[in-house]
């Protein structure tokens, strides 16, 4: 059975820092790629970031590139988020998913197929 749990979420001010952790398993870590995706009420779920099976090609969306850094940990089966200098619109679900071994632009969240439930993240100034 295929797990992944994101954690890590939580309220900050505007210009702070959090780190998001996803904990994958029940499929070989390595194969996939990752991705990091959010959803705000009322919005579609966009892709953040995304990065390969090895760990050494990401994608990043505009609007959060030069602050956010995604990575893997392969001997902890754990993807992470580390998100600097957040920004209210930052606000919203983040959501961890395992997909294809190579990143897109953009992140296509049909390439996705395993998903966590996602860890709330609430920046206010």
């Amino acid at each position: 059975q295929v797990q992944l749990v994101e954690s890590g979420g939580g309220s900050v001010q505007s210009g702070g820092s959090l780190r998001l952790s996803c904990i994958v398993s029940g499929l070989t870590f390595a194969d996939y790629g990752m991705g990091w995706f959010r959803q705000a009420p009322g919005k579609e779920r966009e892709g953040v970031s995304c990065i390969s099976a090895t760990g050494q090609s990401t994608v990043y969306a505009d609007s959060v590139k030069g602050r956010f850094t995604i990575s893997k940990d392969h001997a902890k089966m754990t993807l992470f988020l580390q998100m600097d200098s957040l920004k209210d619109e930052d606000t919203s679900m983040y959501y961890c998913a395992a997909g294809p071994r190579y990143p897109e632009y953009g992140c296509p969240r049909y390439l996705y197929g395993y998903w966590g439930q996602g860890t709330q993240v609430t920046v206010s100034s």
